[in-house]
């Protein structure tokens, strides 16, 4: 027993079990907000794990929720803080959106409108779509007067909803007036995670508080991109050529990260370093059990070298 509680059906990562995961996996899939950082600092011996897997011969992939920044400036992120990490091996959850709908072949002559940060609009672009909204709209206020009639872009055909630290009225309007009353408009949800490491701080409310409200105003329940859906691990897949059997996701949430990885057939470590503590992981009402659990990914450098 651990703090009074009882132990959960996972157990404490050991040097033993440490290993054993190591030989069995060719790729760990890593989380960030609360895994690698939080915020814009970097997690006590990050950077030391990743050298020691790559000299292991891991691939080293970074699967994140967090919508606010594009694969282009998530690499940047990376680098600012000492890490060399392409584009290629990061896939976000605006990466996530942007990819279904290319894949659905979503009309070229339509339009998305975007309630979340640079990010979606950012691989929207990339992936050739139209869209709009954003950080500007977040500007716009709406003064409700009698027979007020807000006007909208009747070619919308999809609106996308992630984190957004300027979500306002005005969005809400837009992307329910969108859904409710363009024919066949597509409801997207970047993830419905309800807070995240924002800053080193504290937590904050996550994209899943906007994914809320516009998902009340429509009465309608959105199509969900990134993790626990098995989206992101499609095109994984597609750009190695590992089996999922053969790869390990390690993460900070339980019903994100670690319910992605049991979902899609990973092995699943949990860290304590962001949202999940000890005793939620342990509580008699959780039903979602990783395969070990640790206090950070640091701990593997101490447990592979005794």
């Amino acid at each position: 027993m651990a703090n009074g509680l009882p132990d959960p059906p996972c157990g404490l990562l050991t040097a033993d079990a440490a290993r054993s995961l190591v030989d069995s996996v060719d790729a760990f899939l890593f989380d960030c907000d609360g895994v690698i950082w939080k915020g814009d600092k970097l997690i006590e011996g990050v950077g030391e794990t990743m050298e020691l897997l790559r000299k292991m011969g891991k691939k080293i992939v970074f699967v994140t929720n967090n919508s606010r920044k594009s694969r282009r400036q998530y690499s940047k992120k990376f680098r600012s803080l000492g890490l060399e990490v392409t584009e290629e091996e990061i896939f976000t959850s605006s990466f996530a959106a942007a990819m279904f709908l290319k894949l659905n072949n979503f009309p070229p002559e339509k339009k998305i409108y975007v309630v979340g940060e640079d990010g979606i609009l950012e691989e929207l672009k990339l992936a050739g779509f139209e869209c709009f909204g954003g950080s500007e709209d977040g500007k716009k206020n709406i003064i409700l007067e009698a027979d007020f009639y807000f006007e909208h872009d009747k070619s919308v055909g999809a609106v996308v909803v992630g984190l957004d630290q300027h979500f306002n009225y005005y969005k809400i309007q837009y992307a329910r007036t969108c859904i409710s009353e363009n024919p066949g408009c597509l409801f997207i949800a970047t993830n419905r995670d309800p807070t995240g490491h924002m800053t080193s701080a504290q937590e904050w409310p996550g994209a899943g508080t906007m994914v809320a409200a516009v998902s009340c105003s429509v009465q309608k329940e959105p199509i969900v991109v990134g993790k626990p859906s098995s989206f992101l691990m499609d095109f994984l897949l597609k750009s190695f050529n590992l089996e999922t059997s053969r790869m390990c996701m390690v993460g900070d949430r339980l019903d994100t990260d670690i319910l992605f990885g049991q979902n899609t057939g990973c092995k699943t470590l949990l860290v304590l370093s962001g949202c999940t503590t000890l005793p939620e992981l342990q509580d008699a009402s959780n039903s979602i059990h990783p395969d070990a659990y640790t206090n950070s990914v640091y701990d593997l450098v101490g447990l592979l070298q005794k």
